[in-house]
């Protein structure tokens, strides 16, 4: 079986995922229809085809699709890449320094302390104790713990970073995956509860995730201002029904086989030493640093380098423990960032986004479209890029139909006007979740290595075509922000 999966992939998938690459590349400009593209950004748009793909087939493993991407981006769309391929008359190249530092970006970072966390929490004994407080009042069946983690990762991420929350919750999920079988349905759905309930839950306020604070800040600008409880006493109600929808979905395509979750704490034969002691002072104090963010405005990033430099320091972590860290996911990861450089810096985001006829559409069909586009662009590029470049533009759209002279003035008002329209494209950045790229959190599922790409891209339309639809009528009919 394992054979004939191996032939089909190569024999059949790999040459179709080429040849629709090599066209993409080689077709005149012109048959995409849209006058301001340039060749480099034609690359950018085949290269994009391919990584999606080669994700979603996984004829090879994830993690190299992306180390070939960014060896391709910087071979074909850099300024040093190769000559007769990298010239400027083609349309603007990317800095091969901005490609290359996908293997270093901040989030890489955050990931690689949140892996630096988990690994001495198991070491130690945290993760086991930890867990174990933190599912208590959710008892010891299957679904109720699966409940238990989505409502405490949702309550996190509404107030740190999704990504910061999904690291952490890493070291809590260890010791619950180890005690099911392995050959329980029910791990994976774990799994994705981190990535689900982080990038939903960071919707409940404007704090929640970038989109959110964008989306405020241009409001604010265009005299719309929507308060922190405005944006909660709608959005947390939304957030709680999308997580109670996503409980439901995960235990129906990934049921437990386990009847009971009994987290057995080993006996410790360690003494309570001072290594313990600063593990434990650490993990804490990283934690609070985390959920502590808009006081202390440490960005979440920085805090995840603190656990590396202090348990190295102390000699803690060693270069045996290195060895442990999830460096696929992190090269993985880096891959999908490296993506979004390109699509940025070649200028294809911004071409893309404004190739569309936003001001001849109707108010119904610009919010939807909009909201699509949103939702397709989050699932490849950073969210907070995302909503940085269609925002501002919306904004304007939005002005123009909000004028009491514009012709379909009373249909955009009776939908909630600018509010409606921008808050749920900060939904619809958030509800992106299809691919290990997608968001920090889905890599974090990933690094389990219980998660197939088309397991999470199953759920992530699900929860994406749910969430649109009810995000969509929740903010134009049934919770509308008041003019």
């Amino acid at each position: 079986m394992a054979d004939k999966k191996f032939n089909v992939k190569y024999a059949v998938l790999l040459p179709i995922v080429l040849l629709i690459t090599i066209f993409l590349w080689c077709v005149p400009v012109s048959f995409f229809g849209i006058d301001a593209l340039t060749v480099t950004q034609q690359r950018v748009i085949a290269m994009f085809v391919f990584a999606a793909l080669m994700w979603i087939t996984e004829i090879i493993p994830n993690w190299t699709t992306s180390v070939l991407l960014i060896v391709m981006a910087l071979l074909t769309v850099s300024n040093k890449g190769i000559g007769f391929f990298c010239d400027p008359k083609y349309g603007q190249l990317v800095n091969y320094k901005s490609i290359m530092a996908a293997f270093a970006d901040p989030v890489v970072m955050l990931f690689l302390g949140g892996f630096v966390l988990a690994i001495m929490a198991q070491k130690y004994g945290l993760d086991v104790t930890l867990a174990r407080l933190m599912l208590a009042p959710f008892g010891k069946k299957p679904r109720s713990v699966l409940l238990g983690f989505l409502i405490v990762i949702a309550v996190f991420s509404m107030f740190m970073s999704n990504t910061a929350t999904a690291a952490m919750m890493l070291a809590f999920l260890a010791p619950v995956l180890a005690v099911l079988p392995s050959d329980d349905k029910g791990k994976i759905g774990l799994s994705l509860s981190i990535p689900i309930a982080a990038n939903i839950g960071g919707i409940g306020t404007p704090i929640g995730t970038p989109p959110n604070a964008t989306a405020v800040k241009f409001l604010a600008e265009a005299g719309s201002d929507v308060s922190f409880m405005q944006w909660a006493v709608r959005m947390v109600p939304f957030v709680i029904i999308m997580i109670i929808f996503a409980w439901i979905l995960l235990q129906v395509l990934f049921p437990f086989k386990s009847k009971e979750v009994v987290l057995n704490i080993p006996e410790n034969k360690r003494k309570a030493d001072w290594k313990t002691i600063v593990v434990w002072v650490t993990f804490i104090g990283t934690i609070l640093l985390w959920a502590t963010e808009q006081v202390t405005k440490i960005n979440s990033n920085v805090v995840a380098l603190i656990p590396l430099a202090v348990l190295t320091c102390t000699g803690i972590f060693t270069k045996e423990d290195i060895k442990e860290i999830n460096w696929s996911v992190l090269w993985l990861v880096a891959g999908g960032f490296a993506l979004g450089t390109c699509l940025q810096d070649t200028g294809l985001a911004k071409v893309l986004i404004e190739a569309i006829p936003f001001g001849s559409m109707s108010v119904i069909l610009v919010m939807v479209v909009a909201g699509f586009v949103c939702y397709f662009l989050s699932n490849f590029i950073s969210n907070s890029a995302t909503a940085a470049l269609l925002i501002p533009i919306l904004i304007v759209v939005a002005q123009g139909m909000a004028d009491p002279a514009a012709a379909n003035n009373s249909s955009f008002i009776a939908l909630g006007g600018t509010k409606a329209m921008i808050s749920f494209i900060a939904v619809c950045a958030s509800i992106a979740m299809c691919f290990p790229i997608s968001t920090p959190p889905n890599a974090i599922a990933a690094s389990t290595g219980l998660v197939q790409t088309k397991d999470m891209a199953k759920v992530g339309i699900i929860i994406g075509v749910v969430g649109f639809v009810l995000g969509f009528f929740w903010l134009t009919k049934i919770f509308p922000f008041a003019q």
